[in-house]
C-alpha cells in the first residue's frame, strides 16, 4: 500500500477495550510489514488508554496523538491530509460511529468501517466486516473472518466430560463496561465441582466486590486479558459476551455461554447459534440454573455448530494487516467529473469496490481498495475480446470499420454545420487499440493520428495501417500531439476507463479547436440492463470502469467543460433483456423483437449510447457565462 494508514480505535467508555487492543496490535503488524501505520488517539489520552488495556506503552512507539503528536513530522495540519499526512486509509473500529465522528474523519481520506454496527455504516467508502454480522444489513466490501487471531492451543473436541472439577472462564473483555463479569461468577458459583476463574479487565476499575470475597466464594480472580487467548484450552466453559474471545474460544474447542451488554449482540449471538442466556444482569443472574438446565453437551453442540458457520465465512487465512498490506485503495474524496462532495449512503458494494452517485452531477464513479486487475495489452483485445464478443478484435475489424463510417458521417455533418468540415481534418482517435476508427477517417478523408496504451496496438496501427499513432496514457500526451489544433477528438469506449476524467476533458478542450468536435460511447446507466437490475448491471460493470455515465446528464456535463452537446445516439438495444416479454424476444425477425426494439430505441433503453458535442467559441462561452 502506498501511503500511510491511519488506525481509529474507539476508547469511550462503555464501548469495551477490544477497539484498542486490536487497533494497536493492527498498528503494530502492519510496522513490522514495513508499511507506514499509526494509531490515533484524542487529544489528552497518552499512553493511559494502552496501559489500560493492558498494553505497554514503550511497544507502541511513534502513535499519533492530536493534543501533541509524537513524532515531529507528523503535525496537526499533517493529520488533515496535506502533504505528507495524506492517509490512504482510514480505519474506524468505533462500533458506532456518530454523524460527527463521520464527517470529520471521511474528510481526511478514504473511510473503512471495521465491523461497524451504527447508523452511518452505509456511507462508509469500504466495509471490513472480522465478525459476522446481521442478515439485511449493508453487505461488506471484504468479510475477514480468516482474519481473526486464533489459539494454538486447542481442545480434542467441544464436549468432553471433565474429570474433575468444571473448570469455567468468565471474561468481559478489558472493560467490561456493563459490569457483568461479577454477577455472572457469583451466579455460577454455588453449584458443587465448579471452578470459577473470572478475568479482571485493564480499565483500572476497582471490582464491586473485594478480590478476597470473591476468593472466599471460590471465585479464582485473572489480572488482565492479555494472553488469555493460549489460555482458553485449559478450560471447560467460557462465559462471555459476542465478541473476539468468544471467536477465539470457537477455535480453540472450548464451548462458549453468552451474556449479552445489550439487544444488539444477543441478536448476533443467537443469529451465528450460539447458546445465550440473555441479557444484562438479569440474564447473568441465571447463568446458574440455565448450566443445570441445559446441560454442557448441549451448550458444547451449539457451540460447534457456531464454529463450523464461522469456518464456512472464512476466506483464507492470512493476517489482517497482511490483508491489508496487499490493498492500494482509489477512492476519490469528491466527484471525479464535478468535484462535488459525497453525500448519503453508497449505491452498492461488491468485494474490494464501492460505488457512489454524485448529488450534483449524478455521474456514478467507482471507489476501490485494490487497483483493477487489468492490463491493457494484446491479451485485452483478444483473449477478453472474444471471451465478450465472440471474436477477437482483428476478427471483429470489418464490422469495427463499419461502425466508424457511420460515426463519421455523423461527425461530418455536425462539422458543416459550424462551417468547418474539409477534406483533411485533423482527428485524434483516444484509445485507438488497432485502429479500425482510425483506418475509416482516412477512407472518409480526414488525417486520423491515434494514441493507446498497447504497445502492439500501436505497432500494428503504424506497420500494418501506415499510419501515425503514439504509445501513452492519455491525458499525458505525446510528442507533436500537444500542440493541439484538432477538427476531432473521439474516445470509443474509453472515456469510463479514465480514473480522472476530469483531467481527461480539459485536456481534450485545449486540443480541440473551437467549433472542433467531441465524440465518445460508453456503457448507459440508464439502459435496459441497469433498469432491469441495477445491483446486477454494477456487479458485471468491467473493473476498470471508473465512471458510469447517463444520457440526460451529459448536456450540463459538457457545458461545465466548454462544449455544446449536438447528438446522443443510443446504441446497445437488447430485447431479450426485458423483463417479462424478453424471454420472446430471441428471434430477431419476430413481432415480441421488433416491438420491444421500438420501444427500446423510443425510449432510449440502449445498453450504450454515443455523445457528439462541439467546443464552444470564445463569444459562446462569454454568452454562457
Amino acid at each position: 500500500m502506498n501511503g500511510a494508514i491511519l488506525a481509529v480505535p474507539s476508547i469511550r467508555e462503555g464501548r469495551g477495550g477490544g477497539h484498542l487492543i486490536r487497533s494497536a496490535a493492527l498498528v503494530r503488524d502492519l510496522r513490522a510489514l514495513g508499511l507506514t501505520a499509526f494509531l490515533h488517539l484524542p487529544a489528552g489520552s497518552g499512553t493511559a488508554g494502552l496501559a489500560a488495556a493492558g498494553l505497554e506503552p514503550e511497544g507502541f512507539a511513534g502513535l499519533l496523538n492530536l493534543a501533541g503528536p509524537w513524532e515531529a513530522a507528523w503535525t496537526v495540519d499533517a493529520l488533515k491530509g496535506g502533504g505528507e499526512g495524506s492517509w490512504a486509509l482510514i480505519l474506524l473500529d468505533n462500533f458506532r460511529t456518530s454523524p460527527r465522528e463521520y464527517r470529520t474523519w471521511s474528510a481526511l481520506g478514504p473511510l473503512a468501517g471495521i465491523d461497524e454496527g451504527g447508523a452511518r455504516r452505509d456511507r462508509f467508502d469500504f466495509l471490513i466486516d472480522l465478525l459476522p454480522s446481521l442478515p439485511g444489513r449493508s453487505s461488506p466490501n471484504i468479510s475477514a473472518l480468516g482474519t481473526l487471531p486464533r489459539p494454538h492451543n486447542r481442545r480434542s473436541s467441544f464436549f468432553t466430560p471433565p474429570r474433575g472439577p468444571l473448570k469455567v472462564l468468565v471474561s468481559f473483555g478489558a472493560e467490561d463496561p456493563r459490569g457483568l463479569s461479577v454477577p455472572a461468577a457469583l451466579a455460577l458459583a454455588n453449584p458443587p465441582h465448579t471452578e470459577i476463574t473470572l478475568v479482571r479487565g485493564g480499565a483500572g476499575k476497582p471490582l464491586p466486590v473485594p478480590a478476597e470475597a470473591l476468593e472466599e466464594r471460590g471465585i479464582r480472580v485473572l489480572e488482565g486479558v492479555i494472553g488469555l487467548r493460549e489460555r482458553l484450552a485449559e478450560y471447560d466453559l467460557l462465559i462471555t459476551h459476542f465478541g473476539l474471545t468468544a471467536f477465539e474460544a470457537l477455535h480453540a474447542r472450548l464451548p462458549v455461554l453468552l451474556v449479552s451488554p445489550g439487544a444488539y449482540h444477543e441478536r448476533l449471538g443467537r443469529f451465528l447459534g450460539f447458546a445465550s442466556c440473555g441479557r444484562g444482569r438479569r440474564g447473568a443472574a441465571r447463568l446458574g440454573r440455565f448450566l443445570a438446565r441445559r446441560r454442557l453437551d448441549r451448550i458444547a453442540a451449539a457451540s460447534e455448530g457456531a464454529a463450523r458457520r464461522l469456518e464456512a465465512g472464512r476466506a483464507g487465512d492470512e493476517t489482517f494487516a497482511a490483508l491489508l498490506a496487499g490493498c492500494s485503495p482509489a477512492a476519490p474524496r469528491r466527484c471525479p467529473v464535478c468535484a462535488a462532495a459525497p453525500e448519503g449512503p453508497v449505491l452498492a458494494r461488491f468485494p474490494r469496490r464501492s460505488y457512489r452517485r454524485c448529488p450534483a452531477c449524478g455521474m456514478v464513479y467507482m471507489l476501490r481498495l485494490t487497483r483493477p486487475p487489468v492490463e491493457y495489452a494484446e491479451d485485452y483485445f483478444f483473449g477478453s475480446y472474444k471471451k465478450q464478443y465472440g471474436k477477437t478484435y482483428l476478427e471483429d475489424f470489418p464490422h469495427l470499420i463499419q461502425m466508424g463510417r457511420a460515426r463519421l458521417r455523423r461527425i461530418r455533418r455536425i462539422l458543416s454545420g459550424e462551417g468547418g468540415s474539409r477534406s483533411g481534418d485533423r482527428l485524434l482517435d483516444i484509445g485507438c487499440a488497432y485502429g479500425p476508427f482510425l483506418a475509416a477517417a482516412r477512407e472518409e478523408g480526414f488525417s486520423p493520428v491515434g494514441i493507446d496504451p498497447a504497445e502492439g496496438a500501436v505497432r500494428y496501427v503504424r506497420e500494418a495501417l501506415g499510419l501515425p499513432a503514439y504509445r501513452g496514457f492519455f491525458p499525458d500526451t505525446p510528442g507533436e500531439l500537444r500542440e493541439g489544433g484538432f477538427d476531432v477528438v473521439s474516445l470509443w469506449y474509453v472515456i469510463e476507463h479514465f480514473e480522472d476524467p476530469r483531467r481527461a476533458l480539459e485536456e481534450i478542450h485545449r486540443l480541440l479547436k473551437p467549433g472542433g468536435v467531441l465524440a465518445f460511447s460508453t456503457p448507459s446507466f440508464s439502459g435496459i440492463s441497469r433498469r432491469k437490475s441495477r445491483r446486477a448491471f454494477l456487479e458485471q460493470s468491467p473493473p476498470d470502469h471508473w465512471t458510469l455515465w447517463t444520457p440526460g446528464k451529459c448536456r450540463k456535463l459538457l457545458e461545465a467543460f466548454g462544449f455544446t452537446l449536438k447528438a446522443i445516439v443510443y446504441t446497445g438495444h437488447h430485447p431479450e433483456r426485458f423483463p417479462l416479454l424478453g424471454s420472446r424476444a430471441k428471434n430477431k425477425a419476430g413481432a415480441v423483437y421488433r416491438f420491444l426494439s421500438g420501444i427500446s430505441g423510443l425510449f432510449g433503453l440502449g445498453d450504450t449510447f454515443e455523445v457528439y458535442g462541439v467546443k464552444r467559441t470564445e463569444g459562446e462561452n462569454h454568452a454562457q457565462g
